[in-house]
């Protein structure tokens, strides 16, 4: 794992800036592909990600776009796996649109408490349904625009609807994808749509969206938020976190 030097708490901003310049440096020389270096390190981080999670792709269980469009909203603040546990049930009490449209939100409440900001949550769902029915004739609309007009629904959000639901390209910038890339040394933008555009500059279209969903399994399975486990990661040579934190550089 890698170890923090002591001597970098007190260090100079200016002189951190520095060092991390030269860092950046290092790894685009380890990595040269005339003159593409940092794009060449992300393809590079892609194709280990691939091997290491053959397996990552959206772990919400659904049938069809709105119940992704559902559990999307469910999966804020709370597992994959406990959404999982709660919309069987949703899903057979609210087959449609419609049926989300016309409950009372204290319904929606009841089956999805378990979840967490559940009355957010089922207001959400219920305002989201209720346009779908008015402006969409009941189906979930594909746009980026459309989607993100719903209530509850945002470019992440929409992201996740549109790749798991039809197969379009796009980067889902989650907690995860947000940590990695910065520790990575993808990107410096903290901001979810500045970074998914760095993203999208990187990358081909047709792998936008698996790479997000690749690197949310690393995030959740190697790369923690509190305690990242460098010492089973695959990706410390292509890592700006690791060459900076370690005694070695």
């Amino acid at each position: 794992m890698a170890r923090k030097n002591p001597a970098f708490s007190e260090e100079d901003p200016l002189a951190r800036a520095s060092r991390v310049l030269k860092i950046m440096d290092r790894l685009d020389e380890r990595h040269p592909d005339a003159g593409l270096a940092r794009a060449s390190r992300v393809l590079k981080i892609m194709d280990r990600l691939d091997e290491r999670h053959p397996d990552a792709g959206v772990a919400l269980e659904y049938r069809d776009p709105l119940q992704l469009l559902v559990a999307t909203i469910l999966s804020a603040q709370c597992t994959d796996e406990r959404v999982n546990q709660v919309t069987p049930v949703l899903f057979e009490r609210f087959p449609d649109a419609g049926a989300y449209a016309a409950a009372g939100v204290e319904e929606i409440e009841e089956i999805i408490h378990s979840t967490g900001f559940f009355r957010q949550k089922a207001k959400s769902i219920k305002g989201a349904a209720a346009v779908i029915m008015e402006r969409f004739a009941g189906e979930v609309p594909q746009e980026m625009a459309d989607l993100t007009s719903l209530p509850g629904i945002g470019r992440k959000t929409a992201n996740v609807i549109r790749g798991g639901a039809w197969g379009f390209p796009g980067i889902t910038v989650d907690t995860h994808v947000k940590r990695l890339s910065g520790r990575l040394g993808i990107t410096d933008h903290t901001d979810p749509v500045k970074i998914e555009y760095d993203l999208n500059d990187l990358l081909p279209e047709e792998r936008w969206f698996r790479f997000s969903s690749a690197l949310i399994f690393h995030g959740r399975r190697v790369c923690g938020a509190r305690k990242p486990d460098c010492a089973d990661c695959t990706l410390t040579d292509l890592c700006r976190y690791y060459l900076e934190e370690s005694d070695g550089i």
